[in-house]
């Protein structure tokens, strides 16, 4: 399976995308392919991205500019699980007496 997708490979690949669709998210950058000598060409990130992108368009009919909000929304909670996971490893490489009083912040900060 190929790691890079030209943008004819993107629209067969992807069953909701339209070649209009595909330029106005190259337009709005909320999908940002690679450039290359030989021209653009998406990952299978992007091609997910469309996806999704094509479903909330399709199935909720979002118009363009909510479809740019609402990418924003998901790229910053992911953003946010990404440093949540790195904060969980760092508390997880201190001792055992520096986690449980982490924890015991953390329990008393919920009350």
């Amino acid at each position: 399976m190929t790691n890079r997708y030209t943008e004819e490979e993107a629209l067969a690949t992807v069953p909701l995308l339209t070649r209009s669709r595909l330029v106005t998210f190259l337009e709005t950058e909320v999908v940002t392919p690679l450039c290359s000598d030989s021209g653009l060409y998406f990952r299978r990130v992007d091609l997910a991205r469309m996806e999704l992108l094509c479903e909330l368009s399709e199935h909720f009919d979002l118009a363009e500019d909510a479809l740019e909000i609402v990418i924003s929304l998901i790229d910053q909670l992911h953003g946010a699980r990404a440093r949540l996971r790195a904060l969980a490893a760092a508390i997880e490489s201190q001792p055992a007496e520096v986690r449980e009083s982490i924890a015991e912040m953390l329990l008393a900060h919920d009350d």
